[in-house]
């Protein structure tokens, strides 16, 4: 086992590299600086630091942890995030350069109206509070179990300096600083990805080949589920894959603003096509270290799995300490990528969307900057306040519980730019959030319907009172499991409650 203090030490000279890149990048700073980056980033460092913020340190935990139960078939959803952003590359940029955007949500509000607007800002806001609040808890409580509870730091105070550390290097230069960090963080948490491989082939006594055939034999690379009944279904995970890479990065303004902050659309697609080719190569990087994680464990006899497997390994003394460092400073590189821009962006999305300072055109610049201040700070506390509640509720189930949750939150944003963008039809404005609320309510009720084993479970109620309901699903989906294609149901759900509520346009 590490000592606590040696990777508490590690920890702590990474961040003061982080508030070094911060201070040199902020200087001379403003609002369109914070906003957008003054559209001067460099489009192949927002390509390379956007596998960081893409990947999060759910992946870099959680997916080499999928492999001993499912082998390879995560990659089944990244092949489907791979025909996404060729979707985000050719519809919504040019979109989004044409109109020249700094909030994508303006968008709705010149095609639809301001009620539009703001309920696709607030759901953007609702659905990226709740990820990234759940990437943050499961990366700081692995710090906490392994560095902090031995240091005696309560969680509570792990989780505020945390917070308060990505406050210090992103209050100020906003995307114009978090370019420059995700692509430092990036390249830790891809370097510690290849070492932490080349590592356990070392302990194996295996190269590459030979890692593959022992792979290929206990049954860990299959990639393609060809049970049509199953949520695991090749077709289902490809297409659910497109539509969350189109959603949760076309149609999120934290991944957007980056992405608008290049200087022309022909750059900002270069970013996002050399992005999806990258993320191939790394996740299934990723799905090779599961692999041999999973041999390492079986080869010593360990019975660790999922979640717990590799930083179980990494940090419980059955690695060398090296690779133990690699692990926190590749976890922590996962992390704030993921969180800073999330920050960000949830700032930049209430200034903009919410509280409409584009077009405030009478407060004075430092003014704005102080309203920028104060919106920045509310949402990190908001951010200590979902941690803490996630902390609260169950360390074992938020993942999937927040997965589910970003199928309904995202859904109505589907809807609503795909009906802007693909008819000319004009709505309601006033009756758009009603068909956003109401459309997750209603695919709330058929995943229930469809999945109430797995809802009772997690909600700990007795079965014996839905038993009748247990019946009727059995017998209406025959063993048919909707999967992450329920994003793509909730956004058709929405586009039909708005077709409902629109008119042809007229000619005058």
């Amino acid at each position: 086992m590490m000592s606590p203090y040696m990777l508490f030490g590690f920890v702590f000279g990474y961040f003061i590299l982080l508030l070094t890149v911060a201070w040199y990048t902020s200087r001379n700073s403003n609002n369109d600086s914070f906003f957008i980056g003054n559209r001067s980033s460099n489009w192949m460092l927002v390509a390379f630091g956007m596998v960081g913020t893409s990947l999060s340190g759910v992946t870099f935990v959680s997916v080499p942890g999928t492999v001993s139960t499912a082998a390879f078939g995560y990659y089944q959803v990244v092949i489907g995030y791979f025909i996404g952003y060729f979707a985000i590359a050719y519809i919504l940029l040019p979109l989004y350069y044409r109109m020249n955007l700094t909030s994508i949500y303006k968008f709705l509000e010149d095609r639809f109206g301001a009620v539009s607007y703001k309920t696709g800002a607030l759901f953007f806001i609702l659905s990226r509070t709740l990820g990234a609040t759940a990437r943050m808890y499961l990366v700081i409580n692995i710090l906490q179990i392994f560095i902090l509870d031995a240091l005696d730091v309560p969680f509570l105070v792990t989780a505020l300096i945390i917070l308060i550390l990505i406050l210090l290097y992103t209050y100020e230069g906003g995307v114009k600083t978090i370019v420059y960090t995700d692509t430092l963080q990036t390249t830790f948490m891809l370097g510690g990805l290849i070492v932490c491989i080349i590592a356990l082939m070392s302990k194996l006594d295996m190269g590459i080949v030979a890692s593959f055939d022992a792979l290929r034999s206990e049954g860990l690379t299959k990639i393609f589920n060809t049970d049509f009944k199953s949520s695991g279904f090749f077709l289902k995970q490809i297409l659910g894959g497109a539509f969350i890479t189109i959603t949760m990065t076309g149609l999120d303004q934290e991944m957007m603003q980056k992405n608008i902050s290049v200087r022309t659309v022909g750059d900002s697609q270069k970013n996002v096509l050399t992005l999806a080719f990258v993320l191939l190569i790394v996740n299934f990087l990723f799905l090779t270290l599961g692999g041999l994680l999973y041999l390492f464990a079986q080869q010593n006899q360990l019975t660790y799995a999922g979640d717990d497997l590799f930083p179980s390994l990494a940090l419980g003394g059955y690695m060398s300490q090296i690779i133990g460092v690699i692990f926190i400073i590749g976890l922590i590189s996962a992390l704030f990528p993921s969180a800073d821009g999330a920050l960000t962006a949830m700032t930049s999305s209430f200034c903009i969307d919410i509280l409409g300072m584009q077009k405030d055109q009478i407060s004075s610049e430092s003014n704005k900057r102080k309203t920028r201040y104060m919106v920045h700070f509310t949402f990190a506390f908001i951010f200590l306040l979902c941690v803490l509640m996630f902390k609260w509720i169950d360390d074992k189930s938020i993942i999937d519980v927040i997965l589910k949750l970003a199928g309904y939150t995202y859904g109505p944003l589907l809807g609503m730019f795909a009906f802007g963008i693909f008819t000319n039809r004009v709505v309601r404005d006033k009756w758009v959030i009603w068909i956003c609320l109401l459309s997750p309510v209603l695919i709330l009720m058929l995943d229930f319907f469809n999945n109430i084993d797995w809802f009772l479970h997690k909600t700990a109620l007795n079965p014996d009172n839905f038993s009748t309901l247990t019946e009727w699903s059995d017998r209406i989906f025959n063993g048919f499991k909707i999967g992450i294609e329920i994003l793509i149901i909730n956004g058709l759900v929405t586009f039909a409650g708005l077709w409902m509520i629109s008119d042809k346009k007229s000619t005058a």
